[in-house]
């Protein structure tokens, strides 16, 4: 049985791997975003939201996988932290702008689905602010890449950066609980099941599995950019030695 540390210090079969699962993932994130959406727009209006409820077919999932993409970030900063392997940080380095886009999306829909419910574009509410940082931590990690020139060096600094940037998960998750707040609570993963309709809560889970199939097809196709990248600049600097 192959560890995690041992298949991401293997580029070779990880780019075997990648190769057919990359659009397998993206072919099913299609499938099922087509079929999500499908099902969410034709389902009737909210009788509180009205047709504004349908925004939470792109916000919600856009939400979870800002969280989803900054876990995988963190793993793997902590896999090249500590077991020192290239593959780690290529995977580290090709998460942060997948996750900022997803963040960036929460933020922008959020603020559309809040003008009508609460009045207002933005408030500097816990969940909103929390999430805020979330996305000031992905700029930050790019910020500090495009800032260091040695690589090891980056992927050490950057490394320590994400891993503190895991605490402010809990955070997120656990902000509408800790404080008052105008966001929604829990409602997919309440306790005693979920509080949403089947006509809203079938549509938007396959939009969740949508976005996490895209973010496994982007994300692999990143990390293949990477390595090829990595080997380019190895192979360039061989031939400037001889």
């Amino acid at each position: 049985m192959i560890s995690a540390p041992a298949f991401l210090s293997n580029p070779e079969r990880f780019m075997a791997f990648s190769r057919w699962a990359a659009p397998l993932f993206g072919a099913t994130a299609v499938l099922l975003a087509v079929t999500g959406l499908w099902l969410g727009f034709t389902a009737p209006e909210d009788y509180q939201q009205g047709d504004t409820v349908r925004i939470m077919f792109i916000h919600v999932p856009a939400a979870w996988l800002s969280m989803f993409a900054y876990i995988c970030l963190g793993i793997a900063s902590f896999l090249s932290l500590v077991f020192r392997h290239a593959l780690a940080d290529a995977a580290a380095k090709s998460a942060a702008p997948l996750g900022a886009g997803f963040t960036a999306l929460a933020l922008v829909t959020g603020s559309l689905w809040g003008r009508p419910m609460w009045g207002t574009w933005w408030v500097w509410d816990a969940r909103l602010t929390s999430v805020l940082v979330l996305f000031l931590f992905y700029l930050a990690y790019m910020a500090l890449r495009s800032a260091l020139d040695d690589e090891a060096k980056a992927a050490r600094a950057c490394a320590i950066l994400a891993l503190v940037g895991l605490v402010n998960l809990p955070v997120v998750h656990w902000s509408v609980n800790w404080w008052n707040s105008l966001h929604q609570g829990v409602t997919v993963f309440a306790k005693g099941g979920p509080k949403m309709a089947p006509v809203f809560l079938v549509p938007l889970l396959l939009m969740v599995l949508a976005y996490m199939a895209a973010f496994g097809a982007l994300w692999l196709v990143r990390i293949r950019g990477e390595v090829w990248r990595r080997r380019a600049d190895a192979a360039l600097s061989r031939l400037a030695r001889t």
